[in-house]
């Protein structure tokens, strides 16, 4: 099944696919996937309102967080809506055998058009920020992935990112350390803010067989209403 429509777009909720068991969103940049420390409405609050309404259940709904995206970047998050289907939808993350595909705007032109980049990320708490190294330091973590170049703009490039490996802040961190930081991501070396506090980073696209029924589900997507993603279409 591809899903690209946007099946209820409230103001604060996108939803892209939804049955018994999975429901999957179009997060906003700025929304946060679960509670944190700054006590902000998180988006699994959210869903859980939108699924309580629109089914009129009564009590409280349960929900799954299964990953998590940045609280900058936008795009695809999927949840569980069953107990029983979460251990399956881990699995399937665990096992790489979920297909994600990353949109991000850079403003410098990377070495190359297409590369593999691995290096080996250093979690610092402090400051809730990844650094990279190209070889392999004391608790560091193997960072993987793969990148294309797909648009030129004017004045960014267009990545296509796909990953290897999940790690905190991978993405950002790693483009930056090839001088290639994020449009907007000033905690990565970006020049500038993006006045919404966002990142140009987008999860765009995703691939797994569903863990109950077992069919092939693919999903994009749709960009952030904004002047730069706009020109990034294809």
């Amino acid at each position: 099944m591809t899903a690209s429509k946007i099946l209820s777009n409230k103001s604060n909720l996108q939803v892209l696919y939804e049955d018994n068991h999975i429901i999957v969103v179009n997060k906003r940049a700025g929304d946060i996937v679960q509670g944190d420390k700054t006590g902000d409405k998180p988006l699994s609050d959210v869903v859980k309102e939108y699924i309580k309404d629109k089914y009129n259940k009564p009590g409280n709904v349960y929900l799954g967080t299964v990953h998590r995206l940045d609280r900058p970047t936008t795009g695809l998050v999927i949840f569980a809506k069953t107990s029983k289907v979460l251990p399956r939808l881990n699995k399937l993350f665990i096992s790489k055998d979920i297909q994600k595909t990353y949109w991000a705007v850079v403003k410098n032109q990377p070495p190359k058009t297409a590369e593999t980049l691995t290096h080996w990320l250093v979690k610092n708490p402090k400051n809730n920020k990844s650094k990279a190294h190209n070889k392999e330091v004391t608790g560091s973590k193997k960072a993987v992935l793969h990148y294309k170049v797909i648009k030129k703009l004017d004045h960014y490039f267009l990545l296509e990112i796909n990953l290897e490996t999940g790690r905190h802040h991978q993405i950002r961190s790693q483009l930056a350390t090839i001088g290639c930081a994020i449009k907007g991501d000033l905690k990565y070396g970006f020049d500038r803010s993006n006045k919404d506090a966002s990142i140009h980073l987008h999860a765009k696209h995703i691939e797994f067989i569903h863990p109950v029924k077992k069919e092939p589900i693919t999903i994009d997507a749709p960009l952030p209403e904004d002047v730069i993603w706009k020109a990034c279409a294809l």
